[in-house]
């Protein structure tokens, strides 16, 4: 996408639109957003990642109005109605139903602009008997052997808590279909980037995704194609984060 194709998808062109109110702002946020950063290269990333890690981005900022866009986008790209279904769906886990539920609505909205039947094929993998011992397992797969039944380990007034983290955000979330766990760690990763104040998570994460196979410079360029949609501040914190975890 050139920064024309972007400020005519975000801005609008003609009578009434946001270009026609706003031509410079219009102009060079698009070459910043449209141009320059996804064709920067010391920070490109693959098409598809580009995407996934935008989406996850924007709804760790609340930016809607953009998510609806960039969901259209990313299907023009070829990410698939279920890539983006997973990115919506986990995002429950690290924002909380009350941030998620605006952009699953979203996406619905989207991929029935596009004629896209509703629901898609289901992904879950796992039964309510077996999503605890499933989704310990993701944790000890990403994080290692200490995180073997964890919500048995620490403060027992936390042991719920540890005990969610298992069944809920890795057994309903994590052992889904849809994306890979190379996918669900980069866009996680992209959710507490965006939303702020959460630097302990982010570090754990950004070395899980190493841990998975990624590698620093990578997780970087991550970062910085979500710049222009999360802003400087929590860019820096992002790029610190990944600093630290590659020193662990």
């Amino acid at each position: 996408m050139d920064a024309a194709t972007f400020q005519e998808k975000v801005f609008g062109n003609g009578a009434g639109s946001l270009s026609e109110a706003n031509p410079e702002y219009a102009r060079f946020a698009s070459a910043f957003a449209g141009a320059e950063v996804p064709g920067e290269p010391a920070a490109e990333l693959p098409e598809r990642e580009r995407y996934l890690a935008i989406l996850a981005a924007l709804m760790g900022c609340q930016g809607l109005d953009m998510f609806r866009i960039q969901a259209g986008c990313a299907l023009d790209a070829g990410l698939t109605p279920v890539e983006i279904k997973e990115v919506a769906y986990q995002g429950t886990a690290y924002l909380g139903l009350g941030r998620a539920f605006p952009f699953v609505k979203a996406v619905d909205e989207v991929l029935a602009e596009r004629g896209i039947e509703l629901p898609l094929e289901g992904q879950s993998t796992t039964t309510p008997e077996t999503r605890l011992t499933a989704g310990n397992q993701k944790q000890i797969d990403y994080f290692g052997e200490g995180m073997r039944e964890s919500w048995t380990k620490g403060a027992p007034e936390r042991s719920v808590v540890n005990r969610w983290l298992a069944d809920n955000c890795f057994g309903d979330y994590y052992t889904r279909g849809g994306l890979s766990d190379l996918d669900r760690e980069l866009v996680t990763f992209c959710y507490i980037a965006a939303q702020g104040g959460c630097e302990p998570q982010l570090t754990s994460h950004a070395a899980a995704n190493m841990g998975l196979g990624r590698t620093k410079d990578f997780m970087y360029r991550v970062v910085e194609q979500c710049l222009p949609y999360i802003g400087y501040p929590r860019s820096l914190n992002a790029l610190a984060c990944v600093d630290n975890a590659a020193t662990r």
